[in-house]
């Protein structure tokens, strides 16, 4: 669900500010996964669980929050090279 969306409460005014810095997942058992972990953890429930499971090794999670990072720091440009519309 988009988060602005989703009523308050439960979002908060400090949820909403998070939620516009990155991605985020809230699991079954309240558990929060942010930007890198919550684009795994989306791949695997999409069908992708052992590409998930590859990229949860440290090495490939450390460079998977840093694309994360780059990508979350210049969105105007990566949104206008890849999300253009048609």
């Amino acid at each position: 669900m988009p988060f602005q969306e989703v009523p308050t409460p439960p979002m908060t005014p400090a949820w909403y500010q998070r939620c516009q810095q990155a991605v985020h997942v809230q699991l079954a058992d309240g558990q929060v996964l942010r930007a890198g972990r919550a684009c795994i953890h989306i791949l695997a429930v999409l069908g992708y669980g052992r590409l998930a499971t590859v990229l949860l090794l440290p090495p490939c999670l450390w460079a998977v929050e840093g694309v994360y990072s780059l990508v979350a720091r210049h969105r105007p440009f990566f949104a206008r090279w890849f999300f253009t519309r048609e």
